[in-house]
């Protein structure tokens, strides 16, 4: 098997591009606005940030560019 680092070439920008565009959600819309008293508090203010915002309301480029909610009510079976 191939390992998936050798199919792109050294330094190619899109390597990253995926955590960094998180990294920086992050630190705009929590970490910015925030302090924080210890880093128990801090880590639980970047689980919930990640479980109950980021991933529930970013959108993904499989799901046509919308957030998972969305997908999930435009697709939903009716009851």
């Amino acid at each position: 098997m191939i390992a998936r680092r050798a199919l792109r070439p050294v330094g190619d920008a899109y390597d990253n591009a995926m955590c960094e565009s998180f990294f920086a959600t992050l630190e705009t819309e929590l970490i910015d606005r925030n302090s924080f008293r210890n880093q128990a508090e801090a880590r639980m203010a970047v689980f919930d940030f990640i479980e109950a915002w980021y991933n529930p309301h970013r959108r993904h480029s499989a799901l046509g560019q919308m957030p998972p909610l969305n997908y999930k009510k435009e697709h939903a079976a009716p009851a």
